[in-house]
C-alpha cells in the first residue's frame, strides 16, 4: 500500500468510486464484467462514532454471527453508558471483568477490549493522528493491541478510514471472489491474488468490494 495514502486527499468518496469504477472497468475486462453484474460500488467510510468505538466493535463482532454480536454490543454500551458508538476508554477501564463477562463478553474479548483501551489512554494508540497517518503507519500502530491483527487492521482501514488501495491477501471472501471473476481453477494464495490484483491499482479496496459481491450474486456459479 502506498505510503502516500492519506484520508484527507484520498479517502472514498461517492465521485472518487465512480472514477474507481470506470479505471478498473478500463484497464482489467474480468473486473469490468465483475462491475457491470453487481453494480455501483457503495463502499464508503464509516464516520458515525468514534475510531475507539469502532474497534470495540469490531472485536465483539469477531467470529460471531450477526444477532449474537449486535445483543452483546447492545450490552456493553448500555454498561458503559453514553454514546454507544464512542464509548470512553477511561470508563472502560473502570468497569470490574465480571461486568465484561455479564454483557456476554469472552475472557479473550474481554482482554482485547481492556487493551484496546489501555493502548488509547497511554497514547501507544493515537487515535486522533489515525487519519492522517500512511496505510502501513496505521496496520503498524494497531496491531500491537490485543485481538487486532493485520486483517482487522486492513478492514479499519478500508471500512472506517476509507482507504482506496488496500488488498486484503488473506482475506477468505476476496480470494472466493477473484477465482470466480478470473476463473482460476484452485482459489489463489496471497502471491498469486497479488498478481491478479495488479490492474487493481489505486483502487485495489474498491475491487475487493467486488470479489466479496460478486459471491451475493444468484448466478455467481457463472462467473
Amino acid at each position: 500500500m502506498p505510503a502516500s495514502s492519506r484520508v484527507g486527499a484520498s479517502a472514498l468518496t461517492r465521485a472518487r468510486l465512480r472514477q474507481a469504477e470506470r479505471e478498473l472497468a478500463a484497464q482489467d475486462p474480468r473486473m469490468a464484467a465483475a462491475i457491470d453484474a453487481v453494480g455501483a460500488c457503495t463502499l464508503l467510510p464509516r464516520r458515525e462514532g468514534s475510531h475507539f468505538g469502532h474497534l470495540v466493535r469490531n472485536i465483539i463482532y469477531q467470529q460471531l454471527s450477526g444477532s449474537a454480536a449486535a445483543t452483546i454490543h447492545g450490552r456493553f454500551a448500555a454498561l458503559v453508558g453514553g454514546d454507544a458508538q464512542a464509548p470512553d476508554p477511561h470508563s472502560v477501564l473502570a468497569l470490574h471483568e465480571d461486568a465484561l463477562r455479564g454483557c456476554g463478553l469472552s475472557t479473550a474479548k474481554q482482554r482485547a477490549i481492556r487493551d484496546l483501551a489501555t493502548h488509547v489512554v497511554d497514547g501507544r494508540l493515537p487515535l486522533d493522528a489515525l487519519d492522517t497517518m500512511a496505510d502501513e503507519a496505521v496496520i503498524d500502530a494497531l496491531v500491537p493491541v490485543r485481538g487486532i491483527g493485520p486483517w482487522t487492521a486492513q478492514m479499519f482501514l478500508m471500512f472506517r478510514l476509507g482507504r482506496p488501495d488496500v488488498l486484503p491477501v488473506l482475506d477468505l471472501g476476496v480470494r472466493k471472489g477473484a477465482q470466480r471473476i478470473y476463473r482460476t481453477r484452485t482459489l489463489p494464495d496471497a502471491a498469486r491474488l497479488t498478481r491478479l490484483a495488479r490492474n487493481w491499482r489505486p483502487w485495489a479496496s474498491v475491487a475487493s468490494w467486488y470479489c466479496w459481491r460478486v459471491l451475493d450474486l444468484e448466478d455467481a456459479g457463472g462467473w
